[in-house]
């Protein structure tokens, strides 16, 4: 054992893991790398030829580094549980006319319960990601995730629903880098096809990023047991058919299939009678939120109203806000009205660039 420990390392075989796991290993750590495959491309209605963090090259990837470095490396095969929490959640959001956010779920309930299980199997007193943030441990004896350096990069929204107790024994080793020197670091190692690899902002288990199609891919029947239904103004008066309100969501402009003379958004979902309404950018503007089954980090809790910069999109620049909690929920008063709050979708908290916390739409 290392005088560091010994920390289990996710690994996709891209840029950001790979070189986090070197870092560790460098810095005297005992690095264990495992790549974990979470779903395959052909099963959820793509081509048989895999892309992306779950690919056979992005595995073999991860491994020929760990080999050239001399650290273990193992493949953790989570298919089941993958499918069976993020993905139903995926598609039972879209039928409840919610907007889902599986990268929150995957993070809080697949990737980290995964990770420190096999940690314990390994005697390994930490967990490392790629991720772009920070933490550290409060003199209240809680962790608190923070930004990472580069604003473009940084994944604090994504970890909203991680635990204290999960939180205690993670380690993110990019948060002070931003992403080209990530990749300079790469290039020094002699990784030069590492430190070029392109990145993807798709949802990993959606071929093509084509949601509507994974939807009819996964639930045969939908656009039977939905079909065809009504666009409607906020007054009510019908003005065209949609394809199912399942394929919609909210502050959606682009692909509505129907022309009014103006620009229209997509303002509500109404499963119950298959309506989807449609208005103005302004209608889409909103001063109140309820946010629902929040985690919270920073504090414990909150016993009397907090301002705060409420973020309720990943590259959301956030809004200055007024929240008070509710038992398991937080009503967030936002100081100016904001554009497109989707239910379903995270809202999360921030003091400075301290991660506060944070739930979802309701």
């Amino acid at each position: 054992m290392s005088k560091r420990g010994r920390v289990l390392v996710a690994m996709s075989g891209g840029v950001d893991s790979s070189v986090a796991a070197v870092m560790l290993h460098e810095q005297g750590y005992e690095v264990i790398g495992l790549t974990m495959k979470t779903w395959d491309y052909a099963s959820a209605g793509g081509s048989s030829k895999e892309t992306g963090c779950c690919s056979l090259d992005s595995i073999n990837d991860a491994r020929a580094l760990a080999v050239a470095y001399g650290f273990p490396h193992y493949i953790l095969d989570i298919r089941d549980e993958f499918s069976g929490f993020v993905i139903d959640n995926f598609v039972e959001e879209y039928i409840a006319g919610r907007t889902p956010n599986p990268c929150v779920l995957c993070n809080t309930h697949i990737k980290w319960e995964a990770l420190l299980k096999r940690a314990n199997h390994l005697d390994c007193e930490f967990i490392a990601t790629g991720h772009y943030a920070n933490i550290r441990l409060q003199d209240s004896g809680r962790y608190v995730v923070s930004k990472g350096k580069d604003e473009n990069k940084d994944q604090s929204y994504v970890l909203w629903g991680v635990s204290q107790e999960n939180l205690a024994r993670t380690r993110f080793p990019l948060g002070t880098y931003s992403k080209p020197e990530i990749r300079q670091m790469a290039n020094d190692m002699g990784q030069r096809e590492l430190a070029n690899k392109s990145e993807s902002y798709e949802i990993c288990f959606v071929p093509n990023n084509d949601y509507r199609s994974f939807l009819r891919h996964r639930v045969e029947d939908l656009d039977e047991r939905v079909g065809a239904g009504n666009f409607v103004l906020s007054d009510g008066s019908i003005v065209g058919k949609h394809e199912g309100y399942p394929y919609y969501t909210i502050g959606q402009r682009k692909g509505l299939g129907i022309a009014l003379g103006r620009p229209v958004f997509v303002i509500k979902i109404i499963p119950e009678t298959n309506t989807v309404v449609l208005g103005d950018e302004i209608e889409l503007q909103k001063s109140f939120a309820v946010v629902k089954n929040i985690n919270l980090i920073k504090y414990e809790s909150f016993d009397a109203p907090f301002e705060a910069v409420t973020k309720v999109r990943y590259k959301d620049a956030g809004m200055l806000s007024t929240i008070e909690q509710d038992g398991t929920s937080m009503k967030v008063e936002f100081h100016h009205a904001v554009k497109g709050i989707a239910p379903g979708q995270s809202a999360v908290f921030y003091e400075g660039d301290d991660l506060l916390g944070g739930g979802f739409l309701a």
